[in-house]
């Protein structure tokens, strides 16, 4: 069964057991996945109310970008522990043979590139994630100014737990020009997000 399939109780039950998967990437994408649901409620207790006329169209933007963004970090929460199980597949092959010991380490430098991709590309869905939550802020419903800053916090957490999850397998990544992208821009995306964050808790902090 898919984790994003289980029940609540059942998915966090294999969560804090000794499993290796799923693990924090699977959180992290969740956490996404939570934030932009947060996002999208907000938006939805903004539409269509006459006293809040001026922030229609940038809710209405961030609820329909967000209707993507949240079937990807849903569908990232799996993606995560299958990439895991590549890896933990690879590492154990045989190595009996110098053919099997080329097919193993070819395996594995196969799943540690899908294992830092995954994880990456949560980070830039969380990051799109806190951009729009940011275009909210003033222009959504104030009643729901809590709801909004939580999805700040968990986009947040899904940004900072991914690029984790990336850096723990970039010294696996062969590929220098791939590993020197995932570097730069991973450690991009993570500074501005924790400064624009900070800002924004405090925004939203100060308002209520």
């Amino acid at each position: 069964m898919k984790l994003i399939d289980m029940q609540v109780k059942e998915y966090l039950k294999v969560l804090k057991s000794d499993a290796p998967a799923p693990g924090g990437g699977s959180v992290s994408a969740l956490a996404g996945a939570q934030g932009v649901a947060l996002f999208s409620m907000v938006a939805d207790l903004t539409l269509g109310k006459e006293k809040y006329a001026d922030d229609q169209e940038i809710c209405r933007k961030a609820k329909e970008r967000g209707a993507s963004l949240y079937a990807e970090l849903v569908e990232s929460v799996d993606r995560d522990t299958e990439a895991f199980n590549l890896v933990s597949a690879a590492f154990k092959m045989p190595k009996e043979t110098d053919e099997e010991k080329a097919a193993r380490k070819q395996a594995i430098a196969d799943g540690t590139l899908v294992a830092t991709e995954v994880p990456f590309h949560t980070m830039e869905l969380g990051y799109e994630g806190l951009m729009l939550a940011k275009s909210m802020i003033g222009r959504s419903n104030p009643n729901a100014a809590s709801d909004l800053g939580v999805a700040i916090l968990n986009l947040t957490g899904c940004i900072k737990g991914a690029w984790l999850n990336v850096k723990i397998n970039l010294p696996g990544v062969k590929d220098e020009e791939k590993a020197r992208l995932f570097e730069e821009q991973g450690q991009k995306m993570f500074d501005e997000a924790d400064a624009v964050a900070h800002d924004l808790y405090n925004q939203v902090a100060e308002s209520l």
